[in-house]
């Protein structure tokens, strides 16, 4: 067996193999709430092969979403509609289902990408951002308010609450998504936090509100329930969030118990210089991976089998995320397998359609069908 498609444990939670669907935003939700869009989405990507499907960026509060198709896990409402999203999935696959918790910050109130992108105008009256800073994303922006103390713990609350919701929807597990320049991004990065709080200045003042965000969830779901953190590892822009930084903010996570670190980059300015190639993050996984021994996953133009598992082999990351490619070919994992000389879960229904030289391929994605 392939090291890509070997078992990993996850605090107490189990993968299967080591290939993760990334949370892929999909702005079609109504009012935060899951549709039937994310039935068809979700079941789809559940029946990649993947040990891991982690649910897209689901924001704390209303104004934490990125556009208004964004989904939330803030109300009743939202909860209630995952609640029928979710079962269906699991009639047809066995694979571990995360939900990624956050909170756009200042990159709030945009339009959908096929909308344009931009921020949305009524941002100015209706839906205010808020930041650490009033600093705008882009200049043409509206400045976001800065958050004050009664803010920040109403913004730590949210998050437990959705994790609460989170843990009663018997999900799997939770990420918290502190990347890509949203708010607990932006107060990690220097770029976007000029507080001269306790929660601005110094890297540690900078980290604090991410730490004191990731304890409150842990102490809320407790150990049963696996959560780890998506890092920018760093901004691509000078005097930003560097990947020394991530490295202490992860050995400051460790004791917390933090189960993985999903590493990424960049984000949180548009002044950034990201060198695109292959692979071109998995060297901040493994300086991460180095320094703190966790459980770290690899993202970023890792496109074909053989790539993800020299990745894995030379130590480099310990679980292998695909996002777009996952999305062109929901059967990557199946095909990854097949030319690595494994097997995968697949449900009986499709067990049909593998080569003739393949039948032993598929593994069954129910518990008991065979």
């Amino acid at each position: 067996m392939s090291l890509l498609f070997k078992p990993i444990t996850l605090g107490q939670t189990e993968l299967s193999n080591r290939v993760v669907v990334a949370p892929m935003c999909q702005y079609s939700a109504i009012d935060g709430s899951a549709t039937d869009w994310h039935i068809m989405h979700l079941g789809n990507l559940a029946m990649s092969g993947a040990g891991l499907v982690i649910l897209e960026a689901t924001a704390v509060t209303p104004e934490g979403r990125i556009t208004p198709g964004c989904l939330g896990l803030y109300s009743d409402d939202n909860e209630a509609a995952l609640a029928r999203v979710l079962p269906m999935i699991r009639a047809v696959s066995n694979t571990k289902l995360f939900i990624q918790l956050g909170h756009a910050g200042r990159k709030a109130a945009s339009a959908r990408p096929w909308e344009g992108g931009q921020q949305l105008p009524e941002a100015a009256t209706t839906w205010q951002t808020v930041a650490p800073s009033a600093l705008a994303h882009n200049e043409h922006e509206v400045p976001p308010a800065a958050l004050d103390e009664t803010g920040l713990a109403r913004i730590k609350q949210a998050f437990v609450d959705s994790a609460k919701r989170a843990q009663r929807l018997g999900l799997d597990g939770i990420e918290l998504h502190a990347a890509h320049g949203y708010l607990l991004h932006q107060f990690l990065s220097p770029v976007a936090n000029q507080r001269t709080d306790q929660y601005g200045g110094s890297a540690q003042n900078r980290m604090r509100f991410v730490l004191e965000v990731f304890e409150a969830v842990r102490q809320a779901v407790g150990t049963a329930m696996a959560v780890g953190i998506r890092v920018s590892a760093c901004d691509w822009v000078d005097g930003g969030w560097t990947v020394q930084e991530s490295i202490e903010l992860a050995q400051a996570l460790k004791p917390l118990g933090c189960d993985f670190i999903d590493v990424s980059s960049g984000g949180v300015s548009p002044a950034q210089q990201i060198k695109l190639e292959p692979g071109y993050q998995v060297p901040m996984a493994r300086a991460i991976k180095e320094a703190t021994h966790m459980p770290t996953m690899a993202v970023g133009l890792i496109t074909e089998a053989q790539q993800a598992e020299n990745i894995l082999q030379a130590g480099d990351a310990d679980m292998i995320a695909l996002a777009r490619g996952m999305l062109y070919d929901p059967r990557w994992a199946w095909h990854a397998a097949a030319e690595l000389g494994s097997t995968v879960d697949a449900p009986p229904q499709y067990w049909r359609c593998q080569p003739r030289e393949l039948k032993h391929l598929f593994n069954s994605a129910i518990t008991g069908q065979r």
